[in-house]
């Protein structure tokens, strides 16, 4: 461990990555409290300031919150799980770079293939999946629909149990409904679109339910590849970057 007069540049990561263990061992969880600054320090064998730093970067990742005083809300207090940084760094990352629409949709298949095989190949609660089916059979316009959409694919990912998948599902999230939502400008008939995406939904939960992972992974790559090319936006990507 560095040793308490190591400049802080090299000794903060030291100080991250024993907060980001205790979050990953579940020593720690949404709403415990960090150790003091002095206790953190102390245990470590680092600077205050070398804590400090640590915890502005865990804030920043949205994992805590930090207060000063001295009363029950003060200090730092873990308000997400480790995901919830990961899901915020890459909506951050996605927003600054603005990746092509083609790199979002590439992403979306690898984790969205990997998602329905692995519901098709165990037991899975669809539970919270039918809700939303169901609330998108409702007359909905295209935002409200297609917010509707987005939130059926991320329960999906989070139905899978894989906490990483579904971080970065979540961070994709924001990209996914504003390259859905402009694709829907470029439809004539919305309703038919939006009765053809709601057939291929059941078609895939259908999929997941009896098992057939293949047809499962099939029917999801050509449910998202299908709309990315249905509403022209491989055109526009193409002219944009």
């Amino acid at each position: 461990m560095p040793a308490p007069g190591d400049a802080p540049a090299r000794t903060w990561r030291a100080v991250l990555q024993h907060v980001e263990q205790r979050l990953l061992d579940g020593a720690v969880g949404p709403g415990d409290r960090l150790p003091s600054e002095r206790d953190l320090a102390a245990e470590l064998g680092v600077g205050r300031s070398s804590v400090r730093e640590a915890l502005r970067v865990l804030e920043v990742m949205g994992l805590i919150r930090t207060s000063t005083g001295s009363g029950p809300q003060a200090g730092a207090i873990v308000i997400a799980a480790p995901g919830g940084g990961l899901s915020a760094l890459l909506r951050l990352q996605v927003a600054a770079h603005g990746f092509p629409i083609a790199d979002v949709v590439g992403t979306r298949l690898i984790l969205e293939q990997a998602v329905v095989t692995a519901l098709a190949a165990g037991e899975c609660d669809t539970t919270a999946v039918h809700r939303i089916l169901d609330a998108m059979d409702e007359h909905l316009d295209p935002a409200d629909f297609l917010a509707l959409d987005a939130q059926l694919h991320l329960a999906l990912a989070e139905a899978s149990g894989n906490a990483v998948v579904a971080a970065m599902m979540t961070g994709l999230r924001d990209s996914i409904e504003s390259y859905v939502l402009a694709g829907s400008d470029r439809v004539q008939d919305w309703q038919g679109m939006a009765d053809r995406l709601r057939a291929e939904h059941r078609d895939i939960v259908r999929a997941i339910e009896e098992g057939r992972a293949e047809a499962a992974a099939a029917l999801v790559r050509d449910h998202i590849t299908g709309y990315y090319a249905a509403t022209g936006l491989a055109d526009a990507d193409q002219t944009t970057h």
